[in-house]
């Protein structure tokens, strides 16, 4: 009886000393740097960086492949999945194999016990290392599933050289995911962490195929592979070099490399047309390189969804002296005319301009600023729309002159844009004209934000996360509520509507006779001194945004939108497909009579008008202004007054006129315009005011005479332009005569520093007079006088 209690406290002591034991032996843990893993929406792998300890190693993923596990648990542990983490038969066996050799030549271990023995970086073999990792194998199986531990085998195996985990061996061996593995790279990938040091792609060692071939003809045996797939694979060679992990998305990788985050991060882009607009990228870069243009970036945005399908934040990554690794679609840019259709959408909204309103294409001056339309021509006057479509740069500065830089700034932050960080002041006029900096991701944020408003005007509720390539909430911005866009749906939807009919680049002539093309939306912009090339374009579906330029900013002649940006644009929309267009939301449209001629609301003085649907906003802008009530003779020839004419015969005709300097320019273009009629001899104007403008320079009051090439003073050319174009001008500089011109009214004049009166009378008598002044050396900035103004030009 003593016996048997003396046996039981043994027990129970052992037992206890077992429980308490496991109690506190670890559990294996794998807290090792891992690399950073980016895939597209369906877990395609996009690219991958190293970790931060050197080595590749892979997330654990969440399942291993079939493969693979029928590989690796015939090699290591044929009873895997029946023992509970340890297998007295193996360890009795290497026991026996061990004393017999007088060495270590089989440890017994089952997959369990090695990765407990991984989990503390493979320590030497010794008795009390192998009773702790016993324990800390019957601890993993009590808390973790066959599978788990297998997955965590999978990931933390060595598989030679830097590479650990068989995801990343797999890629860097085979160029390929584990999925996709043959036999044969199964069976390799299987052996090789019992011997990591046999593979050396291109001088492998000869056992490493002798032991892949072993395990072969193993699972053949075994019923686990029939005869032909285990001679197919038996004749496949080992690896001849180490593959390099994609990179079709390096700057989203980039991102979370310098958020010092490893991990496996899920992306919203489509892996097939990722692909697709990368290699098209680089096709339309090396037209460009031709120009010694080195930098392209692309992004594709669906509009409902707000996902970022495409992200190719520059193709030239290859070389570093170009910058290639600067990510230009977050980079700040100069915009161009880019945002001049923001405007256009912000002046339809406050209700200050209709689509065809005329607005003035004149020389102009501000203060030094003296902007020039990109064919160095003007128009006199355009409709509004047709000057977005054209991206005429005068009629541009004009609007924004009339909206003021203030109110414009505060709308562009209301869009969203994070760059415009400076005051008015700042950025003045040149705003509208590449004066201030956007990104493309901005860019096409916002008009994938209009495009959605739009497509979804009629809904009462609906929202979209920002454009965002990442799925993980530390780099997404919150969503924003689309009613707070300062926009209605009627203003976007003209806007839209001027977009869609800018004619595409060259090599697209005829592109309106393809179905095919589908209804597209399109904008182009080139920064000043030709650094930065934009175009942005879109359907209900999709918001395609390039840019093109170099990443130091160095221009180029011939870098422009239409000519290095709009080519790849279109070639995305091409693999897009037909997209759906905008259905008009009339709703918020009203239909009024419209002038013809002027685009303006018709007033009770217009003679050609047409009912057309406006933005409900528009109901407060300004009747036609150009019409008036003019008094000719009987035979229509001449206009007249009641001092010279008899009522009774007088006629009275509703005449279309423009101010005269716009009326210069317009009417060389439309030689439907009829100049006023002239005046009955012996008649007298009563209205000499507007009859006479001049139209350079624009600023009067800091002018410099400029100074030749070889050091003389030169002359400030001044231009008028009469009403009448076949009035002779009298030119008068401080009450002394300086001569006459017919036709072409141009003076050249270089008056002393000081203030002058300048007076122009026509044939007529209508009257000019302003007061200049004329600064010398020293005096002001250089720069902002007549004779040394800086002029810029943009791309249409």
């Amino acid at each position: 009886m003593k016996k048997h209690r003396t046996r039981a406290y043994i027990s129970v002591l052992v037992l206890a000393t077992i429980l308490i034991a496991g109690m506190l032996v670890p559990v294996p843990r794998f807290d090792k740097p891992l690399s950073v893993v980016t895939e597209s929406e369906d877990g395609r792998l996009m690219g991958a960086h190293i970790a931060s300890d050197g080595q590749w190693r892979f997330p654990q993923a969440d399942s291993v492949n079939r493969k693979y596990r029928s590989a690796v648990v015939n090699c290591e542990d044929r009873y895997f999945y029946s023992h509970p983490g340890v297998n007295p038969v193996s360890l009795v066996r290497s026991l026996y194999l061990n004393i017999k050799n007088h060495e270590i030549v089989s440890g017994g271990s089952t997959i369990t016990m090695q990765l407990a023995r991984m989990s503390g970086d493979n320590p030497p073999r010794t008795v009390p290392r192998k009773m702790l990792e016993i324990l800390m194998a019957l601890k993993m199986e009590l808390l973790c599933s066959k599978e788990e531990i297998l997955g965590l085998y999978a990931a933390n195996a060595p598989f030679g050289g830097n590479v650990v985990g068989i995801e990343s061996a797999s890629w860097r061996y085979f160029g390929r995911q584990p999925d996709d593995l043959s036999w044969a790279e199964a069976c390799m990938l299987a052996v090789l962490p019992n011997a990591p040091s046999m593979i050396y792609p291109g001088r492998n060692d000869p056992r490493l195929k002798i032991k892949r071939d072993e395990l072969l003809k193993m699972l053949w045996k075994r019923g686990v592979i029939d005869s032909t797939t285990c001679r197919l694979a038996l004749a496949e060679p080992l690896p001849e070099k180490v593959y390099d992990l994609p990179s079709l998305a390096p700057h989203i990788t980039g991102k979370y490399i310098t958020d010092g985050r490893g991990g496996r991060f899920k992306t919203t882009l489509d892996y097939d047309l990722q692909e697709k607009v990368m290699t098209l990228a680089d096709r339309q870069l090396q037209v460009n390189s031709r120009n010694e243009v080195h930098n392209i970036a692309a992004v594709v945005v669906e509009v409902e969804s707000g996902k970022i399908l495409a992200y190719a934040g520059n193709v030239n990554t290859d070389k570093d002296e170009h910058g290639g690794m600067v990510d230009m679609i977050t980079a700040p840019r100069s915009t161009g005319s880019i945002l001049k259709p923001f405007l256009y959408a912000a002046m339809l909204e406050s209700g200050e301009l209709l689509p065809d309103m005329l607005v003035p294409d004149v020389p102009v001056e501000f203060s030094g600023y003296s902007p020039k339309n990109f064919n160095l021509e003007y128009n006199g006057a355009v409709p509004a729309a047709q000057a977005l479509q054209r991206s005429l740069n005068v009629p541009a500065v004009e609007m924004l002159r009339g909206y003021s830089p203030d109110r414009f700034l505060l709308f562009l932050r209301g869009m969203g844009f994070s760059t415009f960080n400076r005051d008015a002041d700042h950025y003045g006029l040149s705003l509208i004209l590449g004066g201030g900096e956007a990104s493309l991701l901005e860019l096409a944020g916002s008009y994938a934000w209009m495009a959605l408003k739009l497509k979804n005007y009629d809904k009462k509720e609906y929202e979209r996360a920002w454009c965002c390539p990442y799925y993980d909430n530390k780099m997404k911005k919150e969503q924003e509520d689309l009613d707070g866009l300062p926009l209605s749906a009627a203003s976007i939807w003209f806007t839209f509507k001027a977009l869609q009919d800018v004619n595409r680049p060259q090599g697209r002539i005829g592109w309106k006779s393809f179905s095919s093309s589908g209804k597209i939306a399109w904008k182009t912009g080139t920064s000043f001194g030709f650094r930065d090339a934009w175009a942005i374009g879109f359907n209900a579906d999709y918001v395609v945004g390039v840019w093109a330029g170099n990443a130091d900013g160095e221009g180029r002649p011939g870098l422009t939108g239409v000519t290095c940006a709009a080519p790849l644009l279109f070639d995305v929309f091409d693999l897009l497909g037909e997209g759906e267009w905008f259905e008009p939301p009339t709703s918020e449209m009203e239909e009024v009579e419209i002038c013809l001629e002027s685009g303006h609301r018709a007033s009770s003085m217009c003679t050609k008008t047409a009912m057309m649907m406006i933005p409900r906003s528009g109901l407060i802008s300004p009747v036609c202004p150009y019409h008036e009530m003019i008094h000719l003779s009987s035979d229509l020839k001449y206009r007249v007054t009641d001092d010279c004419y008899s009522p009774a015969e007088m006629k009275h005709v509703s005449w279309f006129v423009l101010p005269p300097a716009q009326e210069w320019y317009y009417r060389k273009q439309h030689p439907e315009y009829h100049n006023l009629p002239g005046w009955l001899p012996g008649c007298n104007s009563r209205t000499g005011e507007g009859n006479l403008e001049l139209l350079y320079p624009r600023n009067l009051q800091g002018l410099y005479v400029p100074v030749e090439h070889d050091g003389q003073r030169g002359k400030i050319v001044f231009e008028a332009a009469p009403r009448n174009i076949n009035n002779t001008l009298y030119w008068h500089l401080d009450d002394r005569y300086i001569g006459e011109t017919r036709l072409i009214h141009q003076v050249g004049l270089a008056p002393e520093p000081g203030e002058h009166i300048l007076t122009i009378v026509d044939s007529d008598g209508n009257q000019f007079t302003q007061k200049i002044n004329i600064l010398g050396d020293g005096e002001g900035s250089r720069g902002q006088g007549a004779g040394s103004r800086e002029e810029m030009r943009n791309e249409r």
